[in-house]
């Protein structure tokens, strides 16, 4: 389920900031910084889990505000204005690993393999920190792959149709970055 359509969410969370985005609808920029100040953390630690890159997660940030701002008229409240931003801030994030112009896939078709995911295996030792920095060092397509699914909660359709891939590249991918961030994460324990 697209977490854009959830069922759970009601009118009351959907209108949640109803009154700020009329306001910044009508050019009110006090209430835009109001906006910004609720979401700016959150939007910044998702685009930095998908590009890695401290600097790439402030520019797709501010992009990203910029965009909201200027398409304000197209939000259409039927979902929380944090589901909508958020959906913007993934796109830039992944635009903005597209224009470091490091390949996120094999032409090759290599990754459309769907591979048997090995047992899981738990090791006393890691702490949060060594997970982060193993995963900031995933390759671009693995970590976005990664996050996408694990973090952000977006299924392997999603995914495909975010990045541009096939659902079994979704999934391959998936399998491959947890492989080596468990091959990563072994080494310093």
């Amino acid at each position: 389920m697209s977490l854009y359509t959830n069922p759970v969410v009601n009118e009351v969370t959907v209108n949640l900031h109803e009154e700020l985005i009329e306001r910044c609808k009508h050019g009110d920029g006090k209430a835009f910084q109001s906006l910004y100040k609720l979401y700016a953390k959150s939007m910044y630690n998702v685009s930095y889990r998908i590009t890695g890159r401290e600097e790439d997660a402030q520019d797709a940030v501010q992009e990203s505000f910029i965009s909201a701002y200027r398409n304000l008229h197209s939000y259409r409240a039927d979902a929380t204005f944090g589901s909508w931003l958020k959906r913007i801030v993934v796109n830039r994030s992944i635009n903005l690993i597209r224009a470091r112009r490091m390949e996120l896939l094999p032409e090759d078709g290599s990754f459309d393999r769907m591979e048997e995911e090995p047992e899981e295996v738990y090791r006393e030792g890691l702490s949060i920190e060594s997970v982060r920095k193993a995963i900031l060092s995933l390759p671009d397509g693995y970590r976005s792959v990664l996050s996408l699914y694990l973090v952000e909660g977006y299924d392997h359709e999603e995914i495909a149709a975010i990045l541009g891939i096939s659902e079994s590249t979704s999934k391959s991918q998936l399998n491959r970055a947890k492989a080596k961030l468990r091959e990563q994460l072994i080494k310093t324990i």
